[in-house]
């Protein structure tokens, strides 16, 4: 038996019947080793900032008084918007310690981006840069309002300065007892179909998502885990601030613009020793020479967000000497099927399920597939990494689920085969989301904003191939009359989206057809385009 099958055929959940990040985790460690070093910041200037677990600790009791002191309480919901800044650690355990639900954005949304989360979510609260403040124009809702980096706008109805708030708050605080099933995170994430979703995920599931730091990353307190992932990502909270927390181990947070030679600068700067980041960022880094650069502290590599193709993989492990192990989740089940450093490798693979996770694959009947057979990939339930639902939406969530044999399944809209040997390899989407370089953009965000261009009258957004991102969001735009095409509109079309919704949501490639393929009702047929799209395309063959 391999230590892969004695760990998996060993493992039980044993969640506890309440619990809460901030008291049971964060303040643990703040009292067994309260000098050990829980963060280090720095940033494309050279700058650096350092919080052991006791700062930590003090530093969220006092957001979390802050923000009640504001008029946010237990199951309110708080967005936190901020880059990668000691204050998003801060906020977040703040939220959480008080029993608000907090829910991380990527900083690039757009006023229409913030409206649509603000009015959906019912948020109470909001934490953001400065710079951001305007974002948030129609939060006339909000009882708390912190900015980082300094107060906006007049007193009373302005934005309060986070760091002075947080001064004033008392340092101490008594850290709500959350349920096991009772709410504490959200995230939004894009679908196919009209606005993104809101994924909850109940206590038990901050708890659950430090199994994959124990099999995947095989974290401990002497491990330095550095994860590039955008704050707004579930990604972030399993492998930036639930995972490495969970056990004790240091987090580097890193501010600024991409350049591969920083990259390697950091990891060798700080000792890392767990370094997690997407294909899209690694696809690069191969390229570099890494001679100069002492990586002797790390030891394992991981990815997730998209799948990592295995020449990557094989030229990862002949650059560093350091394995780097792929892994899959969604947002609505955080990482559910991996790669583990005591099981083999087999290139193009996601791995196998992780410990206490049940994974298979169902056939076009609906019945459990054989080997070797490409359809629906489903996670079996109970499980404490699973989303509560989609906020308010009860008919989309029971349609994720399935019975199969008595037993009910999660439906992850992705498609997989499994081989004779347990591992699981991933075969797309079943629906039309596109991942680009990590970020799931759904097709009907960007065609929305197209749609409210002057020059177009139809239009459909699909994913296209791209050697370095995996996917990008190509645009098939039919022009309404006295419009041509041409490399002009083009621009003024990626413009206008850029204007209106997050930057990277922009098709980057814009087709002028005279009409779209359409299903006799009407309906788009995206995959029809989509296809066309990836007929014949093998990676390397260009982007």
């Amino acid at each position: 038996m391999t230590t892969y099958e004695a760990a998996r055929d060993a493992f039980r959940w044993e969640v506890p019947e309440t619990f809460n990040f901030g008291a049971d985790v964060v303040d643990y460690w703040a009292s067994a080793r309260p000098d050990h070093l829980a963060l280090i910041w720095c940033d494309d200037a050279g700058n650096e900032r350092r919080f052991t677990y006791a700062d930590m600790a003090e530093a969220t009791n006092r957001v979390a008084n802050a923000l009640k002191a504001r008029g946010v309480k237990r199951g309110d919901r708080v967005i936190v918007m901020l880059p990668r800044l000691p204050e998003w650690q801060m906020a977040m355990v703040g939220c959480l310690k008080l029993g608000a639900i907090p829910i991380p954005c990527v900083e690039m949304l757009t006023e229409r981006d913030i409206a649509y989360r603000l009015e959906n979510s019912g948020a109470t609260g909001a934490i953001t840069t400065a710079d951001n403040t305007h974002k948030f124009a129609g939060g006339d809702a909000l009882k708390a309002r912190l900015s980082v980096g300094g107060a906006v706008g007049g007193a009373g109805d302005g934005w309060d300065d986070f760091a002075a708030a947080s001064a004033d708050a008392a340092p101490d605080f008594a850290p709500a007892r959350l349920g096991a099933e009772e709410p504490a995170i959200m995230y939004y994430t894009s679908g196919s179909t009209g606005h993104p979703k809101g994924v909850l995920h109940a206590s038990r599931g901050l708890f659950a998502w430090r199994v994959s730091a124990w099999y995947w990353l095989t974290l401990g307190p002497d491990d330095v885990m550095w994860c590039t992932a955008d704050t707004g990502w579930s990604k972030a909270g399993t492998s930036i601030l639930f995972g490495p927390w969970s056990c004790g181990s240091t987090v580097v947070f890193y501010h600024g613009r991409y350049d591969p030679k920083l990259r390697l600068e950091t990891l060798a700067r700080h000792r890392v020793s767990v370094y997690c980041a997407a294909a899209t960022e690694l696809r690069r880094l191969v390229q570099e020479d890494v001679s100069g650069h002492d990586l002797s502290a790390l030891r394992l590599t991981v990815s997730a967000g998209e799948s990592v193709n295995p020449e990557i993989v094989r030229a990862w492990r002949r650059l560093t000497g350091v394995d780097l192990l792929d892994g899959y989740g969604q947002t609505e089940t955080l990482m559910t099927v991996l790669n583990y450093p005591p099981l083999p490798v087999k290139p193009g693979s996601m791995g196998k399920p992780l410990p206490g996770t049940d994974a298979a694959v169902l056939d076009a009947d609906g019945r459990i597939a054989p080997p070797e057979t490409v359809g629906r990939l489903v996670i079996g339930l109970p499980n404490p990494q699973i989303m509560l639902g989609y906020w308010k939406e009860p008919e989309r969530t029971a349609a994720n689920r399935v019975a199969v044999d008595g037993r009910e399944w999660f439906l992850t809209g992705d498609l997989a085969r499994m081989d004779g040997d347990g591992y699981l390899f991933y075969e797309g989407r079943s629906d039309d989301v596109i991942n680009s370089a990590g970020y799931r953009i759904g097709p009907m965000e960007v065609e929305n904003v197209l749609m409210e261009h002057e020059a177009v009258a139809e239009c459909a957004a699909v994913a296209s191939p791209h050697e370095e991102r995996g996917e990008v969001v190509k645009a098939f735009v039919v022009l309404k009359r006295g419009f041509e095409g041409s490399d002009a509109l083009v621009k003024d079309l990626q413009d206008h989206c850029k204007r209106l919704t997050g930057p990277y949501k922009y098709p980057r490639r814009v087709a002028f057809v005279d009409d779209l393929p359409k299903t006799a009702s009407g309906k788009i047929r995206r995959r029809e385009l989509r296809d066309r799209e990836f007929a014949g395309w093998t990676r390397g063959a260009g982007a």
